[in-house]
């Protein structure tokens, strides 16, 4: 058995979860709402405040399927309960990020401003040299803060570009002078 597919998932309160035909699954909660289709081969059940996935055979596909179909759908409940939020930092001299409206303006080195608009569903904030992206649907989110790191990745002599917070970027010494 999959490790991670067999687990059930809880519903926290204020979440309600809903099986339509076909493995459509809607997830509500007071963040918003998501939906997707999951595969038919797996079967998406309710039980006393929990919901379990399981799997009819063991073949390669549907036992890959198990664990994706899980790691999917509790990310659809914690999405719609407390929501995602990636932070990025903008280091550099003369680099800078600015917000206006839903349009976020980035100032990287080049001749012109990079100017991203915000997907629907994604929020972005910016404090001081801190871009925050949040939103319920974890996808989004990731997608988001890839494109605007994007954009002028950290390069490893001086450290300058868009990293994640969390991130540790690999530093390389430069050029020794002639001896």
């Amino acid at each position: 058995m999959s490790r991670i597919g067999k687990m059930p998932i809880a519903i926290p309160d204020g979440v309600t979860i809903s099986v339509a035909e076909n493995n459509k699954v809607t997830v509500k909660g007071p963040k918003g709402e998501l939906t997707r289709d999951f595969p038919q081969e797996l079967s998406i059940e309710q039980k006393d405040g929990e919901i379990v996935i399981t799997r009819p055979d063991d073949q390669k596909r549907t036992k890959a399927l198990h664990g994706l179909t899980r790691a999917l759908l509790n990310n659809m409940v914690t999405g719609v309960k407390d929501g995602f939020e990636k932070k990025l930092e903008v280091a550099g001299v003369g680099y800078r990020a600015a917000k206006k409206g839903k349009t976020l303006t980035l100032t990287l080195g080049y001749s012109h401003p990079v100017e991203l608009e915000d997907p629907e569903g994604v929020e972005s904030t910016v404090e001081g040299q801190i871009i925050t992206v949040k939103g319920i649907d974890k996808e989004k989110v990731g997608q988001y803060a890839a494109i605007i790191r994007e954009k002028r990745a950290p390069e490893p002599y001086k450290g300058k570009g868009i990293k994640y917070v969390d991130e540790v970027i690999r530093r390389k010494v430069g050029k020794t002078g002639k001896k």
